[in-house]
Parts: structure tokens; C-alpha cells; sequence
């Protein structure tokens, strides 16, 4: 797995006191969209965390009326990852939306004074100014992890590390049968 690591900060240590903030969203479209598959997650926390100490794992989930997707957020509690629902707006005319950016955004600042490490699942460059504030303001070490064919460039040079999840398709990704190219 290629990893950019470009910090001045500590490295990963057992005693880093770690958050993962999920967009599940993103990570969904993502892998759907390049590799027809689905993300395992649970195997993206666990790469994350990496021998450190895991304070939050959130992913932030987006709910439908017919709730179709809850034996998915069920899994997700398994794994140990909280979820944060919100309902999937839709507006007159037909169009959707679903929005977690703020949310996330305010638990990563909410939650870094008990965090040294921030890890944030997701290629969407709507975040570089969170990086930016936790890196620059407060101090963080903050890490993207995101399939590299779809995240930001900026995000990417922003981060104190970044994981393309594309270089390990085994680990990070679920087949689906329907969606097999």
C-alpha cells in the first residue's frame, strides 16, 4: 500500500490517541463508481487505528424512508464504528440530498481536544479547510484515507499522510456479485 507521509509531526505510535470520521457517502460513490464494488470498512478502521489507540470511530450514514439500509448500519455497530444518520432530503423536482460535511466537520474540531491523530475517510477536497485548521491551529496530525482516483489533489498534499486505498483492492474493497466487471 502506497503511502505519502510528508510530516514533521510524530509518527504513528502505540500511545497516539486516534478518530476516524467516515463519509460514507463519499467512500460508497467511490468505490462503486472505479471498482463496482463495495468498502470494508471494518478493515479501513482497522488499518487506520494501526496498533494505535482508538478514542471514535463515526461513520456519518445517510437513512431512506423504506430504512433498507439498516442491516448495513447494524454491520457498521458491530465493527465497533458509530453511526451518525441523517435522512436523504428530497427536494420538489426530484432532486436529492444528503449532506454530512458540516456534521463531520464539527465532530473532527469537537472531538481533536482529545485526539492526536485525526484520520478522516473520505477524497471530498470540501474538507482541505478542516485539515488545514486542525493541522495549523491545532496541532493534529491529520491523515486521508481515500480511494486515489477520486480524492482531491489538494486534500492529498494538505494531510500529514494519505493512504490510497486503491493500491490494496483485496483489503479495502467487498465484490458484489451484480457489480463484477
Amino acid at each position: 500500500m502506497k503511502i505519502v507521509n510528508k510530516t514533521v509531526h510524530p509518527l504513528k505510535h502505540p500511545d497516539q490517541r486516534v478518530g476516524v470520521f467516515i463519509d460514507v457517502q463519499n467512500m460508497y460513490y467511490s468505490a462503486k463508481n472505479l471498482f463496482s464494488a463495495k468498502v470494508s470498512f471494518g478493515n479501513i478502521v482497522k488499518e487506520a487505528v494501526a496498533g494505535r489507540k482508538l478514542v471514535r470511530a463515526i461513520a456519518y450514514v445517510v437513512s431512506t424512508e423504506s430504512k433498507d439500509e439498516q442491516p448495513f448500519f447494524d454491520a457498521l455497530n458491530n465493527l465497533g464504528i458509530e453511526t451518525k444518520d441523517r435522512p436523504l432530503q428530497i427536494f420538489y423536482g426530484g432532486e436529492k440530498k444528503a449532506d454530512w460535511d458540516v456534521g463531520l466537520t464539527v465532530d473532527a474540531i469537537r472531538l481533536s481536544s482529545s485526539l492526536d491523530a485525526i484520520i478522516l475517510v473520505t477524497g471530498d477536497g470540501d474538507f482541505l479547510p478542516l485539515v488545514e485548521y486542525l493541522k495549523f491551529n491545532q496541532g493534529k496530525h491529520v491523515e486521508v484515507m481515500a480511494f486515489g482516483g477520486t480524492t482531491s489533489a489538494k486534500l492529498k498534499e494538505a494531510a500529514d499522510a494519505f493512504t490510497d486505498l486503491s493500491e490494496d483492492k483485496m483489503k479495502f474493497l467487498i465484490r458484489d456479485k451484480r457489480y463484477i466487471k
